[in-house]
């Protein structure tokens, strides 16, 4: 990778992260997640990023993006949503990829139902963005940015 090379970074997203904008309670803001795209797209961009930006709501899915991510990214940054506080397998996944990571959420997982406040995925993060809704997804692009351009 060159200087004018763009870096690459894979932004995963797990289950029902594409049902952003449609909660009724707004706990995850009243943004969609197809405009939340387009946000960190645009952020990437203006910080010559690559951006692979997807969601699913299957583990197995996420592990494989995890996994091809091996290939061509310096850092994955991962809303992994519910999988969170259960996928032992998407942590084993990440703890196998030699890059950057960073863990993100929409809302603050510390403030909600106990079962949220332990997260397998913190094990395998550099670290944790929680609660600032989109701009934490944008914040989480900028760490990246600056995470995969120091020395290892």
């Amino acid at each position: 990778m060159t200087p004018s090379t763009p870096a690459t970074i894979w932004f995963l997203n797990g289950p029902n992260a594409n049902l952003y904008g449609l909660d009724a309670n707004k706990t995850y803001g009243a943004e969609s997640f197809p405009a939340l795209r387009e946000r960190c797209e645009k952020k990437a961009a203006s910080l010559n990023l690559q951006l692979h930006f997807v969601q699913s709501n299957h583990e197995g899915q996420l592990i494989d993006w995890i996994q091809e991510a091996r290939g061509d990214a310096q850092g994955i940054i991962i809303n992994a949503a519910g999988l969170t506080y259960s996928s032992i397998p998407i942590l084993d996944a990440l703890l196998a990829f030699p890059g950057r990571i960073i863990e993100v959420h929409m809302s603050n997982i510390w403030r909600r139902e106990a079962f949220r406040h332990h997260s397998y995925i913190s094990k395998a993060a550099d670290g944790v963005i929680a609660g600032l809704g989109g701009e934490g997804y944008e914040l989480a692009i900028e760490a990246m940015s600056r995470l995969i351009a120091r020395p290892a």
